[in-house]
């Protein structure tokens, strides 16, 4: 087990938006390679790979050896079920069967997964050890992918992360702003996380790995405060001008309706840097982008 001093050998697969933020912090301290179909949009100080995770003989061909750590972070090419079947399953599979393989293989795998994965629609409290009965492709999926992991004889943990919002991810605040959402009288429940806190959690967990801390095989990665979209929605309408609300308006933006539970991620010793939805919301309104 390395110790907290030595530099890890991380491989980032898939290094997209969220992939290449937790690279960037990882690399400070540690040797880390991007993987990408195209690698160009890898940023230094990461070290670039190009391979199809699609392609086993091309990604055999490409992978790093003697890995430290593993972190799969890939987003669907479409987001349709084929695209997710993809991503989730027969990437993730080609990337394991091909780490298995390895004459030394890494320590661990970590799977950036999803709250899709809980299905509850009665606003009960969900945790790591909830039933994940997903009734959408994405969850079914990401919970196949998840299944995978933890059938290889690799440590492996899934970190399932709610709704990412913060920086560019301003999807729900322009559409509030815009007066296209308008949520009903006890409105379904959302989870939030900022996309700093979920760069935090990932580099904390490794940390905890080279610290020889023993990993859960899941945490649900989610803040400290669900809230009804409603509340949401007015809250951030009481903070800045938005538009009327539209007649076509939406009423919610999400199937579902549960509250997630950190209590797994905040006793591993990670605080929060945007512990609610006021925090990471207010910052985005008076930064304006």
């Amino acid at each position: 087990m390395a110790s907290a001093t030595q530099r890890y050998r991380i491989l980032l697969a898939g290094c997209g938006r969220l992939g290449s933020r937790i690279g960037r912090a990882l690399a400070d301290e540690h040797d880390v390679w991007g993987l990408r179909r195209s690698a160009n949009p890898v940023p230094a100080p990461i070290r670039r790979l190009q391979a199809d995770l699609l392609d086993r003989t091309a990604l055999a061909a490409t992978l790093p050896t003697d890995l430290d750590i593993v972190i799969f972070c890939l987003s669907p090419k479409t987001y349709d079920d084929a695209g997710y079947r993809a991503a989730y399953v027969l990437a993730l599979d080609n990337l394991l069967g091909e780490l298995e393989a390895q004459k030394s293989p890494p320590q661990h795998v970590f799977f950036i997964s999803s709250t899709a994965v809980y299905q509850q629609d009665d606003d009960s409290w969900v945790d790591e050890s909830s039933p994940t009965e997903p009734n959408r492709f994405s969850g079914v999926r990401v919970l196949e992918g998840e299944r995978r992991l933890s059938r290889s004889p690799l440590a492996g943990t899934a970190v399932r992360f709610s709704g990412i919002y913060g920086r560019d991810r301003r999807g729900m605040l322009e559409r509030i702003k815009a007066g296209k959402l308008a949520p009903g009288t006890n409105s379904p429940f959302t989870n939030r996380i900022h996309e700093d806190d979920c760069v935090g959690i990932m580099s904390h967990l490794v940390a905890q790995h080279a610290q020889g801390e023993t990993l859960h095989p899941r945490y649900l990665a989610s803040d400290c405060e669900p809230v009804r979209q409603g509340d949401l929605v007015a809250w951030v309408r009481a903070q800045t001008d938005c538009l009327p609300v539209e007649p076509e308006a939406t009423a919610s933006g999400r199937a579902g309706s549960k509250r997630c539970d950190n209590s797994r991620v905040r006793a591993s010793g990670y605080v929060f840097s945007y512990p609610t939805f006021r925090e990471g919301y207010a910052e985005m309104i008076q930064s304006g982008g």
